[in-house]
């Protein structure tokens, strides 16, 4: 007769015969197994919005404002008001050997007119490479600024989604003409629908977008109100921020380390702080998780040490007539394994149940979408398995350390 099928009923007759005890142990086992895995769930789920909130206001982007000077250098005084022009930004494009891409960016709130309706809009005149900096993506159908645009000086015109809605309601505004000002533009394309928790001069959703070449025209506008940019990299951010502070402050007179003549938000920093953050968080879910877990198999180690007592004299028998202690020691070990197991997959699958019940209730913008990884799912399993074997193993070795002449005596 094979072996493992007799253990197999053997272990399903002992926990039939405890099945209060079988049944709480499973419990603890399932509301442990559900707790690391939901919390972890719903970290990762959490880090992802977060992630995704924080991307509206663009990829690792640096804004920069021209501001004014508070230390004296070279003779000249403090309090020197700082002015930069398109020039000063093409001089950065030439010089730095950090920067991945950078734009001027001139903004004025402009009158925008659709017929008889007439609105005030904040308008920003940028170069090309803003639209993919600043995550502005256009819906199917549209465009975001081109080369031809910027260098023809077209009147051309992005706008943000919610803009686009109240100057043309359910129309589709691509391909329909506007007044900017009292000039004629050319709806090009209209932005996708993004979240945005952050911005520097409102929402972008409710801006338009021109190229900056036809917004010095037609607003006669010559300086710049700030200029966005990437670095090669994100670990380079800092380094390429004071090459760009160096090649400015060669150019207008003011000392490199004058943090006031040059106004900087570099967008990455808080991207770190929010990993580092999330990184503590998720271990502490993971922590109060895991101890959850271990007052389940705190359970497991007492129904087997129950299961134990009872087999007693049946197992001085085996032992008496042949049977040898890794042989007791795997029975033990096995139904340890499908109790384990049982409460394991109970408990993944409620996990998985929740987690695809939260974005059907509209929660995604609150808590994100919690999401049951194969990570989430290795650490717990992993966990789990860990712990159900350590609180098997005890029992089961001081089952297969038994005397059978004193056992059956019991």
């Amino acid at each position: 007769m094979p072996i493992l099928p007799s253990f197999l009923r053997q272990a399903f007759r002992d926990l039939s015969s405890q099945k209060l005890r079988t049944t709480l142990t499973l419990f603890g086992l399932v509301w442990g197994t559900a707790a690391v895995s939901l919390l972890l769930a719903f970290g990762n789920g959490l880090h992802t919005q977060l992630v995704k909130n924080t991307a509206g206001l663009g990829n690792g982007i640096v804004i920069t404002w021209p501001s004014l000077t508070s230390i004296p250098f070279e003779g000249l005084g403090k309090g020197r008001r700082i002015l930069l022009t398109e020039r000063d930004v093409d001089l950065l494009k030439k010089r730095s050997t950090l920067i991945d891409a950078i734009s001027a960016e001139f903004s004025e709130t402009l009158r925008l007119q659709n017929g008889s309706q007439v609105r005030a809009a904040g308008v920003s005149g940028v170069d090309v490479p803003f639209g993919e900096m600043r995550n502005l993506i256009a819906r199917e159908g549209g465009r975001f600024l081109n080369p031809l645009d910027v260098m023809n000086r077209r009147r051309v015109l992005f706008l943000g989604n919610e803009l686009a809605e109240n100057v043309f309601g359910e129309e589709e505004p691509v391909g329909r003409t506007v007044k900017l000002n009292g000039s004629p533009f050319l709806v090009v394309g209209v932005m996708k629908k993004k979240i945005q928790e952050s911005n520097y001069s409102g929402p972008d959703r409710r801006r338009a977008y021109i190229p900056e070449t036809t917004f010095r025209a037609l607003t006669g506008q010559e300086y710049v109100d700030q200029f966005i940019y990437t670095a090669r990299s994100v670990d380079q951010t800092e380094a390429a921020t004071a090459e760009v502070a160096s090649i400015l402050a060669a150019k207008h007179r003011f000392d490199p380390g004058d943090e006031e003549a040059l106004q900087v938000w570099d967008t990455t920093g808080m991207m770190q702080f929010m990993n580092n953050f999330m990184l503590i968080f998720n271990l502490f879910l993971g922590t109060v998780g895991s101890l959850t877990l271990v007052v389940g198999g705190i359970g497991v180690s007492n129904i087997m040490n129950v299961v134990v007592e009872e087999r007693t004299r049946e197992i001085g028998i085996k032992m008496a007539i042949g049977a040898r202690g890794r042989s007791v020691l795997g029975g033990i070990m096995l139904e340890t394994l499908i109790i384990t197991a049982a409460g394991g997959l109970l408990g993944i699958g409620i996990t998985a149940g929740i987690c695809a019940l939260v974005p059907a209730a509209g929660l995604t913008d609150f808590v994100g979408d919690p999401k049951l990884t194969s990570g989430v799912a290795a650490v717990t399993i992993g966990l789990l398995g860990a712990i159900g074997m350590l609180a098997g193993w005890f029992p089961a070795r001081a089952a297969a350390r038994l005397d059978p002449v004193v056992a059956m005596k019991s």
